[in-house]
């Protein structure tokens, strides 16, 4: 049985975190105070913490690297659907994402691993990635 993860990042305004997370992501919110909240994460437990040294229109810093010829900002986060969920989710990200790092796209595609996957940020830098497979158990791992 696959436990859930726990994750935390910074962000730099508590309610600007809501409305990205909470209303425009859809994810139910649980315990919160004035510095932090969590978050469901397709049933893993997303934290964000305010980091008031980020400043109002701070970012979080990250890097890139060469994936399948995009650059794959580092760190990120996120998860693992089937690939119906991901499509899903990708159509929704859609209507409320003006700037993909990396758009929804098929990654190795025909190959070992075969891929939904998209890059975006959180209003705060953070660098989120969601990953669609067919086959979870098969292809997550295929080399």
């Amino acid at each position: 049985m696959l436990t859930p993860f726990h994750i935390a990042v910074p962000v730099r305004d508590i309610n600007e975190a809501r409305e990205f997370y909470g209303t425009k992501m859809g994810f139910s919110e649980g315990r919160s105070s004035d510095k932090w909240i969590d978050y469901n994460m397709f049933g893993h437990q997303f934290v964000v913490h305010l980091d008031e040294t980020l400043g109002k229109d701070g970012s979080v810093g990250q890097i890139k690297n060469a994936v399948d010829g995009h650059g794959v900002p580092v760190p990120h986060c996120g998860v693992v659907l089937q690939m119906a969920d991901w499509q899903t989710l990708a159509k929704r990200m859609r209507d409320i994402i003006d700037d993909f790092i990396i758009e929804p796209y098929i990654r190795f595609e025909g190959e070992a691993g075969e891929q939904g996957t998209m890059f975006f940020t959180d209003p705060s830098g953070n660098a989120l990635e969601f990953k669609g497979f067919k086959n979870i158990e098969k292809e997550l791992f295929a080399t």
